[in-house]
């Protein structure tokens, strides 16, 4: 049985005594440690107007750790990749909850940077990759250093929103590929 003083304890754990300092974070439900992992928290939303300002009385933890699996889009990026034009399609990746799905962009977004093979070509194709990741998910991000491996040619705008931050990256890096998990709101859509 998890008591009060053991969320407690945790939550000063993984703040490092400073919960105060991650009062971004907290207002998004949740927070990024080293590795890229995730702890996601439940309590009373204190708001401003419309807006959660923070959340309070944290009730409810839940830890999830970030984990690579190298390799799993091998297999799918010859079907990513329009050999006639010589450049990606447009991918939208769906599926129900816990499915992989940001697991495998991961990969499409290393084997994009790192470069890969195709049928056509003899040395490998590779793309300046521009990656949003708002909620520091794909690359894991901690300190501004991506913890999963993304990829050489990866540039990263770690928890800036989605729209603002496709703009952000087509503007200032000059990608060729733009990235960026959970499309949900209609100006993700519109950048």
């Amino acid at each position: 049985h998890v008591t009060e003083d053991d969320i407690e304890r945790t939550l000063h754990l993984i703040s490092q005594s400073s919960l105060y300092a991650l009062e971004e974070e907290i207002r998004n439900g949740y927070i990024t440690i080293p590795g890229g992992h995730r702890i996601g928290f439940v309590g009373q939303a204190v708001l401003d107007g419309l807006k959660v300002k923070t959340i309070k009385y944290i009730s409810s933890l839940n830890i999830r750790l970030a984990r690579q699996v190298v390799g799993c889009a091998t297999k799918i990026i010859p079907f990513l990749y329009n050999n006639t034009e010589q450049r990606p399609y447009n991918i939208l990746i769906v599926s129900p909850p816990k499915c992989g799905k940001t697991t495998l962009l991961r990969d499409v977004i290393r084997l994009f940077s790192s470069g890969f093979y195709c049928s056509t070509k003899r040395e490998k194709i590779k793309f300046n990759v521009g990656l949003v990741d708002e909620r520091s998910e794909i690359a894991g991000c901690y300190l501004g250093i991506p913890q999963n491996d993304i990829g050489p040619r990866t540039d990263v705008l770690d928890g800036c929103p989605k729209a603002e931050g496709m703009i952000m990256l087509v503007r200032s890096m000059a990608p060729q590929i733009v990235a960026t998990d959970e499309i949900g709101r209609p100006e993700d859509v519109g950048a």
